[in-house]
């Protein structure tokens, strides 16, 4: 279900998504263009594939001069997605962090990973990973002259998206 308000929403939803944050639970809501996206708590299956992909890449990214995080922001306060990883080149952490090297995002059932394209290209990410536990799959994308565009391997990390699959210890 989506639900687009061309007002401000009602009060019972302002006060629903105040609740939602004094409990922790808008960790990875997000905000497109002004348009605020309510994202679920992460499937158990999601953080277990999160674990198993830190520990594939860990050394890879430390050899490339890359710095590994969980979900942070990236873009700006009225646009920003929340990928599930990300590789950055400095060990700063900001609130608001206008870019990263890699970007990672773990699918599952109807989220929006793949319409994030477009924001991650504009802000700059060099590349993108999408992880599939359920298929136990993995596809990188790399900048191309326009838009990201599908890879075998893992400019930054010289990994090939099959390698690693290969080496994730997918959740049951």
């Amino acid at each position: 279900m989506t639900a687009v308000f061309l007002h401000d929403p009602p009060e019972v939803l302002q006060e629903w998504l105040e609740r939602r944050r004094a409990l922790g639970q808008d960790g990875f809501d997000e905000v497109w263009e002004g348009v605020y996206h309510v994202a679920p708590m992460a499937h158990g299956r999601q953080g277990r594939t999160e674990h198993a992909l830190v520990l594939a890449l860990h050394g890879r990214a430390r050899s490339a001069g890359l710095v590994g995080s969980g979900p942070v922001t990236i873009g700006r306060p009225d646009d920003y997605r929340v990928p599930d990883a990300v590789y950055l080149r400095t060990r700063e952490t900001e609130l608001w962090n206008p870019t990263a090297a890699i970007v990672v995002e773990i699918l599952s059932p109807n989220d929006e990973s793949r319409r994030k394209f477009d924001f991650y290209f504009r802000a700059g990410v060099e590349e993108m990973l999408l992880v599939d536990p359920l298929e136990r799959t993995v596809e990188w994308y790399v900048r191309g002259a326009d838009a990201f565009v599908p890879a075998e391997r893992s400019a930054l990390l010289g990994v090939t998206a099959a390698g690693l699959a290969a080496e994730i210890e997918w959740p049951d």
